[in-house]
């Protein structure tokens, strides 16, 4: 496992943040979950979000800021703790109040219209996290350009699937998971929300032997900087190259649809990767200029060459 926390590396930018995600989905239950703890020093700021895709299509979402006195291995921020251990397991711990939508999209807007929650439902989760793979670290892989480019994003990125058991509790129900296949990322440096014009980074499982993780930044000028790695009968291997093919959006040219890569890995293996998002959070980040970019997080489907019954995360970022 990596280090945890690197304060060696805080520069003085106020954005330089240290981060910890997660991911997960049970295919049976058709529910799943993304939450993010996120450390800003130079700020004495952290924050975390958890969003949840329910079984009926709505979605429950939870996000906290809060100041902090310290910044240190003890990764919890309000209801929420991303606990590291010892042996390179993980536990995701959980306590609060989620607010619950009928329609996903309506999440950020319910603060000016309060009309859109359906409820307000307590939410206790308590997840444990097996590794399956060695953890897997993108710069190390990328090209210079790639590495230039992607400055914006961080300057370290570490990725690692598991196989994910424990409770997720909401309201009256409750739902138990056995090796359902998650996810983790770690990363840090600076991260400029409003600065990166598009990207899009893909969290795919189709089962314990396949996963993908392709991730790319599209500049203004239409340079890519991209990496990620497919995991395949128990190793990791680099992506060499992402090519974007397509990429659909609604007519707001915001909300994804749909998109196709072409991927190459570092064994010259070419695969042509073809996404659909399912229901979308949309998450915007605004600065004091007026500069607006929209985070989308959203549980997606997918296919690898004729491989279908890929999911997991389609993520982007597009400014407004």
């Amino acid at each position: 496992m990596e280090k945890i926390i690197h304060p060696e590396q805080i520069n003085d930018h106020p954005e330089w943040n240290e981060s910890y995600y997660l991911a997960f989905y049970s295919k049976d239950k058709k529910i799943g979950g993304v939450s993010r703890l996120g450390f800003k020093p130079n700020k004495q700021e952290g924050m975390t979000f958890l969003f949840l895709f329910l079984p009926d299509g709505s979605a429950g979402g939870y996000f906290q800021e809060k100041k902090i006195k310290e910044f240190n291995e003890a990764l919890t921020v309000a209801g929420m703790t991303h606990q590291w251990n010892n042996n390179g397991t993980w536990n995701y711990k959980f306590q609060g109040n989620l607010i619950i939508v009928k329609n996903p999209g309506d999440l950020p807007d319910v603060r000016q219209n309060p009309q859109l929650i359906e409820g307000v439902k307590k939410v206790e989760m308590d997840l444990t996290f097996n590794p399956i793979n060695e953890v897997y670290e993108y710069s190390e892989y990328m090209s210079k350009e790639s590495l230039e480019l992607g400055k914006k994003a961080g300057d370290k990125h570490w990725e690692q699937i598991a196989k994910i058991s424990g409770i997720l509790k909401i309201g009256e129900k409750s739902y138990t998971f056995k090796d359902i296949i998650g996810q983790r990322d770690h990363t840090y440096g600076v991260r400029d929300w409003t600065g990166v014009g598009n990207w899009l980074y893909y969290v795919i499982w189709f089962n314990e032997n396949l996963a993908v993780n392709p991730a790319a930044i599209i500049s203004d000028d239409g340079r890519l900087s991209t990496g990620g790695f497919i995991f395949k009968n128990g190793q990791n291997i680099p992506l060499k190259t992402i090519k974007i093919l397509d990429q659909q959006f609604r007519k707001d040219n915001i909300m994804p649809i749909s998109s196709e890569l072409e991927l190459i890995d570092f064994n010259n293996e070419k695969y042509i990767l073809k996404a659909q998002t399912g229901p979308i959070i949309p998450v915007p980040f605004k600065t004091k200029e007026g500069d607006e970019s929209i985070l989308i997080q959203s549980i997606g489907s997918f296919q690898l060459n004729d491989l279908s019954g890929g999911y997991g995360t389609f993520e982007t970022l597009r400014k407004k």
